[in-house]
């Protein structure tokens, strides 16, 4: 058994995905739609392919990374 006394187990800060969080992902997911779609078409056209991540991937991801930065600034 191991002695945590002298050196207590390090806890994660998790992500914050309470419901203002999940509200603020949401808005920002559902503002990054057109622009996902826009960039995914355009992308298509200037490679003639189809790339693997899609319009709803690529909101997803922005709106992944940039609500996690507003509750940072707080």
């Amino acid at each position: 058994m191991a002695d945590t006394s002298t050196s207590p187990p390090i806890r994660r800060a998790g992500r914050r995905r309470d419901v203002e969080f999940q509200i603020y992902f949401t808005l920002i997911f559902l503002f990054a739609i057109p622009f996902g779609v826009e960039r995914w078409i355009a992308h298509a056209v200037r490679k003639r392919s189809l790339d693997v991540r899609g319009p709803l991937a690529r909101a997803w991801a922005e709106a992944d990374r940039i609500t996690p930065i507003l509750f940072t600034i707080r």
